[in-house]
């Protein structure tokens, strides 16, 4: 008799989500793993069968009030038997009680909604090399050069949670970028740069303004090893599909950002790329 038991995943499990998630075509970043286990050791959920990893999910939990979910896979060859239903149970019964958000792909859209999950704006994912431009106006600097608590109430506008701790991880693993735009002492925006199997992704990339996010993407990408950059761009604000567009990047990848309740009321006019489809 098979066995199908559901662990937490250890740091080798983590690897190989990242392998498995970059089979999918989703182009994960090389580190992102050592941030992710950061924002909830205990998030990522791992199903074998007799001893075999053959399905994840990831689960985190951010404050009091908020989750998502993200690392939803099943492998191909037991895809169909109910493995991945499990598992997608205990995640979702790990967040119980919270608002939860995901970021799906366009062929498990419905089964979420089967769920409960309501979709709120689609993300596209942009990529190419940008074209060249001016910095519109900022200073752009070494976001390591600013207080981390400034950086961390900027991103809390963007965000349901304070996540100080994931994003501390995140700006600061070796290979990554961060930068700031600030004029007149202010953070007027905010961006990170990571390697990646293929073209290196931007995210978080937040800014007051089309151009500061235009000037932003344009300085990261001088630290992508071919130039080659990507970014999950959200519709619910309108001016970051025509950023990414006047970038000369194109669109390859669709998801949809997803809510078991209405959406939160944050800033959603400066944001111009999301930070992870696995932690939101």
């Amino acid at each position: 008799m098979t066995r199908f038991e559901i662990t937490g995943a250890s740091a080798a499990d983590m690897e190989m989500l990242r392998t498995w998630a970059d089979e999918e075509g989703w182009n994960p970043g090389d580190s992102d793993r050592f941030a992710f286990a950061v924002a909830d050791p205990d998030g990522f959920l791992v199903g074998r069968l007799d001893g075999k990893p053959v399905a994840c999910i990831s689960a985190v939990r951010y404050g009091s009030g908020f989750g998502f979910i993200g690392f939803y896979i099943a492998r191909p060859e037991v895809r169909g038997h109910g493995y991945g239903i499990r598992l997608w149970r205990a995640g979702t019964e790990r967040l119980d009680g919270r608002l939860v958000g995901l970021d799906g792909v366009v062929e498990q859209q419905d089964n979420y909604r089967k769920s409960g999950f309501r979709s709120a704006w689609t993300n596209m994912r942009y990529e190419g090399v940008p074209q060249p431009g001016d910095d519109a106006g900022v200073e752009i600097v070494d976001a390591a050069s600013l207080p981390f608590a400034r950086l961390a109430a900027y991103d809390r506008r963007f965000f349901p949670e304070a996540r100080d701790a994931f994003l501390s991880a995140w700006t600061a693993l070796p290979g990554r970028t961060a930068l700031a735009a600030v004029r007149d002492g202010r953070i007027e925006g905010f961006g990170v740069i990571r390697p990646c199997s293929s073209a290196s992704r931007i995210g978080p990339l937040y800014a007051a303004r089309p151009e500061v996010a235009s000037a932003l993407v344009r300085r990261l990408a001088g630290h992508a090893p071919d130039g080659e950059v990507s970014v999950d761009v959200p519709d619910v604000n309108p001016a970051a599909a025509a950023v990414a567009a006047g970038l000369g990047l194109a669109p390859s990848f669709e998801t949809a950002r997803m809510y078991t309740g209405p959406a939160p009321e944050l800033e959603w006019g400066g944001l111009y790329g999301v930070t992870s489809l696995e932690l939101g």
